[in-house]
């Protein structure tokens, strides 16, 4: 069997993957393993180290590193790798045990945890319940959603993905705040997700007895999420921004549809040609947002297993709301390809390379 490191495509970028073993690890390496730029150099789980990818995830088998072993987690060992790049699949306040030694040791990172998405530490410390481990590193890190922080990406080494349900909720809002056409209060969102999104744990009220044929909410009215939301949209709207925001656990494994209820500015009868002459301006060049349109629902089937995040609205002239909808996938757009989309903008590929997957 191979050593970490060893199994390497020709002038491809090493990458490690720290935290591989769980659901959105998973999805990283199956987007990685066939990305024609990257060379996979080292996986890091605890639980699994010392066994090969092929062993933990037999789908990988065939795949040219499929004998790569597991790593047990360590600095030392991922620096050793020749990594240029590590992506920190890892839970909050775990993930900065590690961004900021590979930082020192001249890694470029892009954290899939919450732990570098706020720009405020007494922000994070309200939501999550404990001291931010390294403010310092705050302002150094980018809000990783290339739709709003492209050119910031590109030069970043510490790259924040966004939270699954923050992405399904800011593609429709914050082009409509910046355009204006949306008011800033009442905004209300409910968003359902697959139980993927709760992570690969041990959890009695995640069995499969307990979610399948049943529909719940949970985590109102603050859950984690709604601090790293309000956040993009008081910088989209220019001030500060209150939502509600429910979300629900669904039976399915992947998959986020959210639906997004806000007041429209300006006339009913021009709201809709508004709406659509300000996203059709807003995702031009964006490959990833795909806008349905006036009339449409976005369905989480269609973006299953992908890195789109769908996008249609509805105009309700008797209440005065604009009624958005989105779909994405909490493991792909929502956490894994939305990663790797970083990742080619920071190491100057096109944005859609190892990603058009449908």
């Amino acid at each position: 069997m191979c050593q970490a490191g060893k199994l390497m495509k020709p002038q491809g970028i090493p990458v490690a993957v720290v935290g591989a073993s769980g659901y959105t690890g998973q999805e990283l390496l199956r987007i990685l393993l066939s990305h024609p730029s990257v060379n996979l150099v080292a996986t890091t789980s605890r639980g699994e180290a010392g066994r090969a990818l092929r062993d933990v995830f037999p789908r990988f088998a065939g795949s040219p590193t499929a004998d790569l072993i597991f790593i047990e987690p360590e600095i030392d060992a991922i620096v050793a790798s020749g990594a240029q790049v590590a992506f920190l699949a890892l839970p909050h306040g775990v993930a900065s045990e590690y961004a900021v030694p590979l930082l020192e040791r001249g890694l470029r990172l892009i954290d899939l945890s919450a732990d570098y998405r706020l720009r405020d530490a007494d922000i994070y410390r309200e939501f999550y319940h404990h001291e931010h481990p390294a403010p310092a590193l705050l302002a150094r890190a980018v809000y990783g959603m290339p739709e709003f922080y492209a050119d910031e990406i590109v030069k970043a080494d510490l790259v924040a993905s966004p939270g699954c349900y923050p992405t399904s909720v800011l593609a429709p809002l914050v082009p409509l705040l910046k355009a204006g056409i949306v008011e800033s209060e009442g905004i209300s969102v409910a968003s359902l997700s697959g139980a993927s999104g709760a992570g690969k744990k041990v959890d009695p009220s995640l069995l499969f007895v307990e979610i399948n044929e049943s529909l719940r909410a949970y985590g109102a009215p603050k859950h984690r999420h709604l601090s790293e939301i309000e956040q993009e949209l008081s910088i989209a709207a220019g001030k500060k921004v209150t939502i509600s925001f429910v979300p629900h656990l669904v039976p399915v494994t992947a998959g986020i549809a959210t639906t997004t209820f806000c007041r429209y500015t300006g006339d009913a009868k021009t709201i809709g040609d508004r709406v659509r002459e300000t996203y059709a301006a807003f995702y031009r060049d964006r490959p990833f947002v795909r806008i349905l349109g006036e009339g449409r629902f976005a369905d989480t089937k269609n973006v299953v297993r992908t890195n789109f995040v769908d996008i249609g609205w509805v105009v309700d002239s008797r209440t005065g709301q604009l009624v958005l909808s989105s779909a994405e996938d909490n493991l792909g757009k929502g956490a894994g390809s939305q990663a790797v989309q970083s990742f080619n903008l920071m190491f100057g590929l096109p944005e859609t390379t190892g990603l058009l997957q449908f």
